[in-house]
């Protein structure tokens, strides 16, 4: 799925780190500690510890802490257990585990560009 360059740890935001800003980075980012602003990584991963607040772009977004923002998985987020998000998904595809949270907006594409509809039709009986 990944080439074993975006694999690699390539950046670390330690968990008594507070960051404010853009941050960029070609690999993976793990986030332990805090950001406010926007991501942008090959793979996002946050800790239980970590905390983000912003925008988070990337091919592979997966959360174990808290995110309050916009998360734009190119390929896949993946909600741990520990997860919390509120806030706005988009994403070809989405994995939450049993306790992970999610409040908010989800927006699904196909191949195609095709938004899949997460509402059931009405059933008539």
């Amino acid at each position: 799925m990944f080439s074993k360059n975006s694999e690699k740890l390539e950046s670390l935001i330690g968990i008594r780190t507070d960051f404010q800003g853009e941050f960029t980075v070609k690999g993976t980012l793990r986030v332990d500690g805090r950001i406010d602003g926007r991501v942008n990584a090959d793979c996002v991963v946050l800790s239980e510890t970590g905390f983000i607040k912003g925008e988070v772009i990337a091919r592979k977004i997966i959360v174990g802490g808290k995110i309050e923002g916009i998360l734009r998985a190119q390929e896949i987020l993946e909600i741990k257990a520990t997860g919390k998000i509120l806030g706005e998904i988009f994403t070809n595809k989405i994995c939450v585990t049993e306790g992970g949270e999610f409040n908010g907006k989800i927006e699904m594409k196909e191949k195609g560009n095709k938004v899949l509809n997460s509402e059931s039709p009405a059933r008539e009986g």
